[in-house]
C-alpha cells in the first residue's frame, strides 16, 4: 500500500519569515550602523562642504575648508606621522605575533600559564596602558630613578626623553603592548585549526625549518594574518588618545588635529575639522580597500578563490 507524505501548505506570513529570516536578525545592528554611524558621516560630509546650520552658516557647497587643508604644510606632516604611528607597529608587532604563535605551538616549561598571561592585555584598556607607559618611561619615572640609583645617570632628570616627542616611541609600545597578544591569538588559533600535517609532510619530502616556514606555514596562516591587521592598522591610524597624551604637542597625528581645530574657540574652525575627519576616513578606507584587493589577487595566483 503506497502512503503519500501530505506537505501542509505554508502561508504567506511563514514564506516572508523563511525568506527574510537572516536580515531580519541583523536588522538591529543595521539600523545602529546605520544612524550613528552612517549618519554621522554624513552630517560631517555636509558640514566639510560648508553647510552647518547649527553654527548659522551655510556656504554649500565649497570647497574652502579642504583647500586650505590641503595649502597647510602642517597638516602633511600630520599626515605622514599618522601613518608612521600606525604603520609601524602593525608590521613589528605582526612580525613578534607570528614568532610567538609558532613558538607556543611547541612544549616548554611554563607554557600553559604563558598561554593565559599574553592575553592579560586584552581586558585591560588603551588608556591603562598609557598610564603605565608614563609611569615607567618619563623622566621621572621607575626606569630613570632605578637608572640614577645605578649610577648609570647623576639624576632621573637625565634620562632620554622618551615621550611626548615626534618619534613616538610611547605611542608604538602601547600600540604593541595591546596589539601583540590580539595578532597572536588570532595567529596561533589558525595554526592550531591546521594541525601539523603538512609541516610533517614537508619534512618527510626533505624541507628544512626555513622552508617549511615560507613555503608550507605562512601561507596557510596569511588568512589570519590579513584578518589581524585589517583591525589593527585601522585603529590605529584613527586613534586619538593614545597620541594625544603621548605624541608630541606639535605635529601630531591627524585625529589629535581634527580635535584641536574642533575645539577652537571660533566655532567656524569646527567646519575644517570635519574635512579633516572626512580624509580620515577616505584614506582609511582606500588603503583597507587596496589592501583587500591585493590580498585576494594573491589568493587567486596561488590558485584559491
Amino acid at each position: 500500500m503506497n502512503t503519500t507524505q501530505i506537505i501542509p501548505k505554508q502561508s504567506g506570513w511563514n514564506r516572508f519569515i523563511k525568506r527574510f529570516y537572516v536580515p531580519l536578525m541583523l536588522l538591529p545592528a543595521m539600523m545602529v550602523f546605520v544612524f550613528l554611524f552612517l549618519g554621522s558621516l554624513i552630517m560631517a560630509l555636509l558640514q566639510s562642504f560648508g553647510y552647518a546650520p547649527i553654527y548659522n552658516i551655510n556656504e554649500f557647497p565649497t570647497f574652502r575648508h579642504y583647500q586650505e587643508m590641503f595649502e597647510d604644510r602642517f597638516f602633511w606632516q600630520s599626515v605622514f606621522y599618522t601613518f608612521y604611528y600606525a604603520l609601524v607597529p602593525t608590521i613589528v608587532g605582526t612580525l613578534l605575533s607570528i614568532y610567538l604563535a609558532l613558538a607556543m605551538r611547541k612544549r616548554f616549561k611554563g607554557r600553559g600559564m604563558f598561554q593565559y598571561v599574553y592575553k592579560l592585555p586584552l581586558m585591560i584598556p588603551y588608556l591603562v596602558g598609557v598610564a603605565l607607559i608614563i609611569e615607567l618611561f618619563t623622566n621621572g619615572g621607575i626606569i630613570a630613578r632605578m637608572f640614577a640609583a645605578a649610577g648609570w645617570i647623576e639624576v632621573p632628570a637625565d634620562f632620554p626623553r622618551l615621550l611626548k616627542n615626534e618619534a613616538g616611541w610611547g605611542i608604538m609600545a602601547v600600540y604593541l603592548w595591546k596589539q601583540i597578544p590580539f595578532t597572536t591569538l588570532i595567529v596561533y588559533s589558525v595554526l592550531m585549526g591546521l594541525g601539523f600535517e603538512y609541516q610533517e609532510a614537508a619534512t618527510t619530502l626533505g624541507a628544512n625549518r626555513r622552508q617549511t616556514f615560507w613555503h608550507v606555514t605562512l601561507p596557510q596562516i596569511i588568512p589570519g594574518i590579513v584578518a589581524a591587521t585589517l583591525i589593527v592598522f585601522p585603529f590605529n591610524f584613527g586613534s586619538f588618545e593614545v597620541p594625544f597624551i603621548l605624541g608630541a604637542d606639535f605635529p601630531n597625528t591627524l585625529p589629535v588635529q581634527a580635535w584641536r581645530t574642533f575645539d577652537d574657540a571660533d566655532y567656524s574652525n569646527r567646519l575644517g575639522a570635519m574635512a579633516i575627519v572626512m580624509t580620515i576616513s577616505l584614506v582609511s578606507g582606500i588603503m583597507l580597500l587596496t589592501y583587500l584587493t591585493l590580498y585576494r589577487r594573491f589568493e587567486r595566483y596561488r590558485g584559491r578563490q
